[in-house]
């Protein structure tokens, strides 16, 4: 009898059958590790046939295909010629964080849709020439933010939606490591050639997505940024490779004061590596009631435990516990690249839009900018 009333907490909709659609034709630009967990979420896909791959190194595309099974997927050594060469429905561009938007904009001009990776690119301006793009190609620009597909994240936007909170007047997010600059692959993500922004760009992005995302991503106004590098740099903090230290030219630590339209405040802090196991739990803060969100000890795409409302009930003042909602979060990025693929097929909206995220990006770029002039500065946003 139980297990037959259970049977009513899920949800009835039956699964997409795509097995009798057309194939969407799918190019990979850059063949890194993310690459990799693109490629395993198409090959789950029925209706996606893997066409080409590129990549600048010569033999990495091919090596990669090898290495996943794609024998009839041709390779490239530039993003151009891949375009040039191949009729496409869809690319994933998973490149440097410096080519995003080169990548992205081309693909567009072609006429095909784009999934790119986060963050969207390092600059404003390469923020505003690709929403550009995107609308002039009619084509969907989708970023890659699947940490919003999760349950918990879900939910977090559910409570402020509700009212529950009241008006939001103060946030305080962020996040980190540690210990975890992520070299395991070598220097891209630590060399402003390649990466141009550090743990703003690699981590940072998320954390601010789940808190502008849940309030309507207002207008970012000013900002008076930090940033430093004190681990990066230290020869000691890569024992096997002392020399990565050298190649250091980012952020593995950074620190914002944000005020959003609306009179809200945003207190923003990221960490690749610190001397402390988290900078501390996010917090919404409201008229009515305060939310507070475990923070994980490495940013995993979920909270770090139940989230609590602090609010009063017939004059008292409680805290209300919200229990962890299941969401795998390994399946995270094959929700990210389905959904894409039905805004593709059905001709939708892009599962996470630029005229969101380019507000993410201003505030990247905006820390960035305060924190090398040493003052607080002023974020415009151009209306593309």
């Amino acid at each position: 009898m139980g297990s037959n009333l259970d049977r009513f907490k899920f949800d009835t909709e039956e699964a997409r059958d795509y097995s009798g659609e057309k194939k969407l034709k799918i190019g990979i630009i850059g063949t890194g590790w993310i690459a990799e967990s693109h490629v395993d979420s198409y090959k789950r896909c029925p209706d996606v046939e893997i066409v080409a791959a590129a990549d600048l190194v010569p033999g990495k595309a091919k090596a990669f295909c090898e290495k996943f099974g794609l024998t009839e997927t041709r390779c490239y050594e530039s993003h151009t010629d891949l375009l040039a060469n191949e009729e496409l429905d869809a690319v994933s561009v998973c490149t440097y964080n410096r080519t995003h938007a080169v990548c992205t904009i081309d693909a567009l001009k072609k006429g095909v849709h784009v999934l790119c990776e986060k963050p969207m690119c390092v600059t404003m301006d390469e923020a505003v020439e690709m929403r550009r793009a995107e609308k002039e190609s009619g084509k969907i620009l989708s970023i890659g933010f699947q940490p919003r597909l999760d349950e918990n994240m879900k939910m977090i936007k559910k409570i402020v939606s509700s009212g529950e909170l009241g008006d939001i007047y103060y946030i305080q997010t962020g996040g980190g490591r540690r210990r975890g600059i992520p070299t395991p692959f070598g220097t891209t993500f630590i060399e402003d050639k390649t990466a141009g922004l550090g743990a703003l760009g690699d981590i940072g992005c998320y954390s601010l997505d789940m808190v502008l995302n849940a309030i309507g991503y207002p207008r970012p106004l000013t900002v008076s940024g930090y940033k430093s590098a004190f681990f990066g740099t230290r020869p000691d903090y890569y024992p096997k490779h002392p020399e990565y230290a050298g190649k250091f030219e980012v952020d593995d630590f950074a620190a914002a004061f944000i005020r959003l339209e609306g009179g809200i405040i945003l207190d923003f802090r990221i960490a690749w590596a610190m001397n402390l196991d988290t900078p501390g739990d996010t917090i919404i803060m409201g008229t009515k009631g305060s939310l507070r969100i475990p923070s994980t000890e490495c940013w995993n795409g979920t909270v770090g435990g139940p989230m609590k409302i602090y609010h009063e009930v017939c004059g008292a003042q409680v805290e209300t516990e919200i229990p962890i909602l299941d969401s795998n979060t390994d399946d995270l990025f094959y929700k990210k690249i389905r959904s894409f693929l039905d805004a593709v097929r059905d001709g939708g909206k892009a599962p996470v839009p630029t005229e969101q995220i380019i507000y993410n990006q201003a505030i990247l770029d905006g820390i960035r900018r305060s924190a090398e002039a040493g003052h607080e500065v002023t974020i415009e946003v151009p209306e593309v």
